[in-house]
């Protein structure tokens, strides 16, 4: 792990975003004054090459004045798809230096998502990161009219091609170098005209419900936003970030580029999604921002890792989280715990100079979440929306509850909307980031943004002993029974996926008799469970339908339900025969379940569990990211936890 000086105990002196109110504005405050400061790392064959602000600025300004000389001008968009990776960055703020919008692509997107969005933002121009983006884009053909220009920053395998549109990062910043000889004084007249209201960035949506939709961010509100954040969450100079979250999603962009411009700390840029956790040990980060997802996977490969091991460290396993746990229902940590297993955790997975650990983006579970503060994860729970550029809500360091995502910025604010008797109602919150409006979508902007205030659509309440705000689950996803049971799906979904063995959940039961849920079982640790049994199997769909799996998963469901109201626990529930998977439309791209796809894909497994059937028979055909195509044929069960009462079927119920 590398050794170096940290430095948490004073107030940085921060570059005043009033005055420098653009990105490329705040980026040559910061390459003028501090040149030699190492502000992003990345790894590439096994090695960490530094770039310093005089690097960024340089790169910058030579990708701003190529696109200048392709004819790239103000007012256009131009789209960024790849991995994480310091050329993202720079083409980014570059794009803003130039008075052009950007729009970020993920990395994962299939075709036709890809198309919809370059399409509805007028993409004219796009830094694609290698072979693989730029075959998704040549694939789309004439679906992407307005595409004038396509920049490839890692040229293997592109000698090949011969499509007019294609540049390589080199023959840009050619481009722009000459044109920099030129006329020596265009970059700064560029960005000098650049305004803090002016929209620079065209955020995503999450997509829960349809399309996503396109926030125009201004960068002067953004950066207003990012100080108030660090003011909430502070960071100094020379701090370490490694940044593993997708970039085109609104927390990275704050990270990675907002706040990172204002608190001159490092951004690291891991190798490979594969070596993650590897590399993130390398950095031993001051602060990381990892979805729930992430967190659930980490908390699952701890648990994973026991069954492993020898009998003496399983039994120091269980005592010492019995012990870490207990202390915290105390409001303590317990050294005990922290000498036996809690230390040597935080190492094994890069922890050990943590500051502030956040998460955000979707609900986490209370059981995950005090787990790793128990092991010493100064973890904080975040809320906000793309919308208001991010977080707005955050646990301060001596206030913490696992049941809440904290009390908003200084200059943020949150109130519920007609809350109804127990003070539930919708959330409805305001930041200095407020968005502008949706790109070409006026009917959407009027119905979520109405005087000052974004209607967030979210259901919530306010903690009235500490005023913290308690995030619920969506509106539109509160649900009764047929026999008006209330209950949270999203709330008891995170019950179980703090299992090592549930990937992801459904629960049923909107306008049906009672609750069940289709669980996705962990590959990665079930099968590696079964192979400790002895049991046989060839594939996912194989594992799953397993009889010992679903003793297994049985045993977790139980535990769940134990831990629920009598009225709101699971009566039935069936293992799914493939993971929920984003390209399928069955998740966001920042994993949130669709549950309108759910319920049309998956209505004769569902038709199934309330028609009292034990099994539902599957015949199908599963496409894989590379377009090939797999026949399923398997049978699913339906486990019978808790004899269900008499009601009518399925269908009847829906109707």
């Amino acid at each position: 792990m590398m050794a170096r000086k940290r430095n948490q105990s004073f107030t940085p002196d921060f570059a005043d975003v009033g005055r420098f109110d653009t990105f490329p504005k705040l980026l040559a405050h910061n390459a003028a004054t501090f040149p030699d400061a190492v502000i992003m790392r990345e790894k590439e064959f096994g090695i960490w090459n530094e770039f310093t602000f005089a690097d960024y600025q340089r790169k910058v300004r030579l990708y701003a004045l190529g696109f200048r000389a392709l004819g790239i001008a103000r007012g256009v968009c131009i789209g960024l798809l790849g991995a994480n990776r310091p050329e993202w960055v720079w083409g980014e703020v570059a794009a803003h230096a130039i008075g052009a919008t950007s729009l970020g692509i993920y990395q994962d997107a299939l075709g036709e998502e890809a198309a919809y969005l370059i399409t509805t933002a007028d993409v004219h121009a796009i830094l694609c990161e290698d072979e693989e983006q730029v075959d998704k884009l040549l694939e789309l053909g004439d679906q992407i009219p307005s595409v004038r220009v396509i920049v490839y920053s890692d040229p293997r395998g592109m000698r090949k091609y011969d499509d007019p549109r294609l540049l390589s990062e080199e023959e840009l910043c050619a481009r722009g170098a000459a044109l920099d000889a030129e006329q020596p004084d265009l970059y700064e007249a560029e960005v000098a005209m650049g305004r803090g209201e002016d929209v620079s960035i065209l955020c995503t949506t999450s997509g829960t419900t349809s399309k996503p939709k396109l926030a125009m961010l201004q960068s002067g509100p953004f950066l207003a936003h990012c100080l108030d954040y660090l003011e909430a969450d502070p960071k100094c100079p020379g701090d370490d970030y490694v940044s593993v979250l997708p970039l085109p999603w609104i927390m990275e962009q704050v990270y990675v580029v907002g706040q990172q411009l204002i608190a001159r700390n490092i951004i690291n840029f891991v190798e490979d999604e594969a070596t993650t956790m590897a590399d993130l040990r390398e950095i031993g980060p001051t602060f990381v921002l990892l979805a729930p997802r992430v967190w659930e996977s980490i908390a699952a490969e701890i648990r994973a890792r026991m069954m492993d091991s020898t009998r003496l460290k399983r039994l120091m396993y269980a005592w010492g989280s019995r012990i870490g746990m207990k202390a915290l229902e105390s409001g303590r940590r317990s050294w005990l715990a922290d000498a036996l297993l809690f230390r040597a955790l935080r190492d094994r997975y890069g922890f050990s100079f943590l500051t502030s650990a956040t998460t955000g983006g979707a609900a986490m579970g209370p059981e995950t979440f005090k787990f790793f503060h128990a092991m010493g994860v100064p973890l904080k729970q975040l809320y906000g929306q793309t919308e208001l550029a991010g977080a707005y809500t955050i646990h301060r360091p001596d206030d913490i509850d696992a049941e809440t995502v904290g009390v908003p910025f200084d200059k943020a604010a949150v109130r519920i909307h007609e809350p109804d008797a127990e003070g539930v109602g919708e959330i409805v919150g305001r930041s200095l980031g407020m968005f502008l409006g949706y790109f070409q979508n006026q009917e959407a902007t009027d119905a979520d943004k109405r005087d000052g205030w974004m209607y967030t659509g979210d259901a919530g309440y306010i903690n009235r002993t500490n005023g913290h705000l308690v995030v619920i689950d969506r509106v539109k996803d509160l649900a009764n029974t047929s026999r008006g049971v209330r209950f949270s799906p999203q709330y008891i979904e995170n019950k179980l996926k703090f299992s090592p063995f549930v990937a992801e959940a459904v629960i049923l039961g909107r306008d049906l008799p009672y609750l069940a849920s289709m669980i996705c079982i962990r590959w990665s640790i079930v099968s590696k469970w079964a192979e400790q049994k002895g049991i046989g199997f060839t594939n996912y769909t194989n594992l799953s339908a397993q009889p010992e799996v679903y003793t297994l998963l049985r045993d977790e469901v139980r535990k769940v339900n134990e831990t629920l109201p009598e009225a709101q626990r699971i009566r039935k529930f069936l293992l799914l025969y493939k993971e929920l998977d984003p390209d399928d439309g069955e998740l966001t791209r920042t994993r949130k379940v669709r549950r309108s796809v759910i319920a049309e894909k998956y209505d004769r497994e569902i038709e199934a569990i309330y028609a009292d059937r034990d099994h539902v028979d599957v015949d199908t055909t599963i496409t894989f990211q590379d377009g090939t195509k797999a026949r399923i044929q398997t049978q699913l069960r339906v486990e019978t936890l808790l004899s269900p009462d008499n009601g009518p079927p399925a269908r009847q119920a829906a109707e």
